[in-house]
């Protein structure tokens, strides 16, 4: 029998290996600007340019529905929005407003508030409420490096711009560096202007609260009692020791507190 010829499979010939594919990175597209942002930021440029200016009415929650194509809810937040940052103001029943600026008070000296608001071009009025000699409080004994109960000198007065309310100013006045505070005509020269060119002081220490008024406060400041304050207390030294110690209270939607300075602390005139 003859032997069958044995088959010889042939070889596979090795696959060449598949070729690594280059993975491109493709940065995603920016996130479009949500529809209420971009109301917003329509609104505020307009604002920055110039083109509404302070007091100017803007266009009806319907126009902006309109002009944009969204709803009447989006435009609603991007107005609340605006209100909530101070750049307009909502009338029921009117419309929405350009805000006007808020003034801004320095940080790093004693400010006199009257010739602030002169040159804005604005009128000025302090309003004298209290000039009394009374018992010093824990707080205010404190404040003054006094002892509890021991007479201070106490002010009360009230600054407008333009009739409107923008400081309720608390004083207490340490009898031993000002013995003739109280004996002065403050109709003519308010309290801080009269300290700061009869009593010579070379320390001054501020310190600025977010607070609530009292209903009182909030009464003689003409506002609501719901709405917030900036609270400056103020504390002035001649050779170490306490001159006065103020609370300076301010409607947060009519002043702003700040300072532009230097790296060496020095204010940037201007």
């Amino acid at each position: 029998m003859s032997a069958r010829p044995s088959r010889r499979t042939a070889a596979t010939a090795p696959r060449s290996a598949t070729p690594a594919k280059a993975v491109v990175a493709v940065a995603a597209p920016a996130q479009a600007m949500a529809l209420y942002e971009q109301v917003k930021d329509h609104i505020s440029r307009k604002i920055q340019e110039g083109i509404w200016r302070a007091g100017d009415r803007l266009p009806s929650e319907n126009e902006l529905v309109t002009q944009f194509g969204i709803s009447r809810m989006t435009v609603n937040r991007a107005l609340r929005e605006l209100v909530e940052q101070g750049r307009i103001v909502r009338v029921a029943g009117v419309g929405s407003f350009v805000a006007e600026d808020k003034p801004q008070s320095t940080l790093l000296q004693i400010a006199n508030l009257a010739s602030e608001i002169r040159q804005r071009g604005h009128d000025y009025r302090c309003d004298v409420l209290t000039v009394e000699r009374t018992s010093a409080t824990l707080e205010v004994a404190a404040a003054l490096d006094l002892r509890t109960g021991e007479s201070v000198f106490h002010s009360l007065c009230i600054h407008r711009e333009d009739g409107l309310p923008v400081q309720l100013e608390d004083r207490h006045v340490n009898p031993r560096q000002v013995p003739q505070f109280a004996a002065q005509d403050f109709t003519q020269l308010q309290p801080s202007e009269y300290l700061v060119r009869n009593v010579p002081f070379d320390q001054i220490e501020h310190v600025v609260d977010a607070v609530m008024p009292t209903a009182e406060q909030a009464a003689l400041l003409e506002m609501s009692p719901q709405e917030p304050c900036l609270l400056l207390t103020r504390r002035t030294w001649s050779r170490g020791v306490p001159i006065t110690v103020v609370r300076c209270l301010h409607p947060a939607t009519r002043y702003r507190l700040g300072s532009r300075f230097r790296a060496d602390g020095n204010p940037v005139a201007g």
